[in-house]
């Protein structure tokens, strides 16, 4: 057993009083440093909360003017920089960190990286890419891979990108099967306006061992097939669209009916296209239908098509289409009919389109890519009448 001894008393208080000491230079420590920050940081921050970009990076410029030396303060305002479309302010700031400022290995990445956004974003796709390969791969190897896939999206290096979406699916886990099918038909393009059909054909079967459910890849096929004049594979392959998402058999109705009028079996193609549409209601199948009805047997047959279009499934579009083909079918009403007509017409206008479905983006024609975000395949198969859906 452990003797006490009384001098231990004396001793007891100064350890006590050494510890209270070293918790008060803590204390004031602490207090210290929060006291350092500049009010201008805060209000900065605010202003971001608020969404004030412009007033935000004006008190992080005067934070900086206080503290030069904060690294975090510098990629703030760099951000801040991007976000208002002050790209050169934003790459003077990254350029003069590298050019003047002792920095670390890490360090330098960071700011390497930032530079490489704000070239990005200014369109310097060259020095973007530069920078972005020169990144550490074991911290910005996604980052860097990401970036240069939209580099290579936009300058349209097709080949560059299916490496680099590659090389992304394996460190992220994250499929881009169909990325790099939309990849192969852009390169099949380039081979078909080159007249380069075996090529092309090559390319679109790569799409299609990629994604087997690329529509693009079987409607370019049948293009090609149509141009060699072998109509049956054309529509063979235009028919496959139905088993991958029927919901773009619109795109090619009117090319598998002219199919079927090449090889002189007009009322097959109708009898297919009509199969189509009451499978799945599509409003451009009707359109071209009704198109083929009016052709082939005429307005008093296309006039019942229309009709019972329109006590199904009212829309301007078809009531265009009764009008339409009773002007043709009824001259002594013609005047009357036709009036009525220009007033849908003008009506409707030109206020069907294609919507992104990512960003909004509304385009006249149907995009692969949408030219706004650059997402593939974000526009619906079927233009989007804005006066029924905002109920004008």
């Amino acid at each position: 057993m452990v003797e006490f001894e009384f001098w231990w008393l004396l001793v007891i208080p100064f350890f006590f009083g050494l510890g209270w000491s070293a918790a008060r230079i803590d204390i004031r420590q602490i207090i210290s440093e929060s006291t350092d920050f500049p009010s201008s940081l805060f209000k900065g921050l605010n202003y971001l909360i608020k969404n004030q970009y412009e007033k935000a990076a004006e008190s992080f410029g005067d934070a900086l003017k206080i503290n030069n030396e904060s690294l975090e303060i510098h990629f703030v305002l760099g951000s801040i920089y991007r976000r208002n479309g002050q790209l050169d302010k934003a790459i003077n700031l990254h350029i003069e960190l590298l050019d003047t400022r002792e920095l670390n290995i890490k360090q330098r990445e960071s700011v390497k990286a930032e530079l490489a956004l704000d070239y990005f974003k200014a369109g310097l796709y060259d020095r973007a890419e530069e920078l972005l390969l020169q990144l550490n791969k074991e911290n910005y190897h996604q980052f860097s891979l990401n970036t240069l896939l939209e580099i290579y999206s936009k300058e349209r290096e097709w080949n560059k990108a299916i490496e680099t979406a590659t090389q992304l699916e394996k460190i992220s886990g994250v499929s881009f099967r169909d990325n790099i099918s939309q990849f192969y038909c852009e390169i099949a393009v380039i081979f078909i306006l080159e007249k380069k059909n075996a090529l092309a054909k090559d390319s679109l079967m790569k799409a299609l061992d990629e994604y087997k459910n690329c529509v693009r890849a079987n409607i370019l096929l049948g293009d090609v097939s149509e141009v060699e004049g072998r109509f049956e594979e054309a529509i063979s392959y235009w028919k496959k669209i139905e088993y991958q998402q029927p919901e773009y058999l619109g795109l090619v109705a009117s090319k598998i009916l002219s199919a079927y009028q090449r090889i002189n079996m007009p009322n097959e193609g109708i009898a297919v296209l009509s199969r189509y549409y009451e499978l799945y209601k599509l409003k451009t199948l009707s359109g071209v239908l009704y198109a083929a009805t009016m052709s082939n047997e005429g307005p008093e047959k296309a006039e019942s098509m229309a009709r019972n279009e329109l006590i199904q499934r009212p829309s301007l579009s078809a009531l265009d289409q009764l009008f339409e083909a009773q002007a043709i079918g009824k001259t002594n009403e013609i005047s009357n009919i036709e009036l009525i007509q220009q007033t849908i017409k003008n009506a409707i206008g030109d206020r069907r389109f294609y919507a992104c479905k990512k960003c909004g983006f509304k385009a006249r024609q149907f995009h692969w890519q949408c030219p706004a975000c650059n997402g593939w395949e974000s526009l619906p198969s079927e233009p989007i009448d804005i006066i029924l859906d905002n109920k004008i």
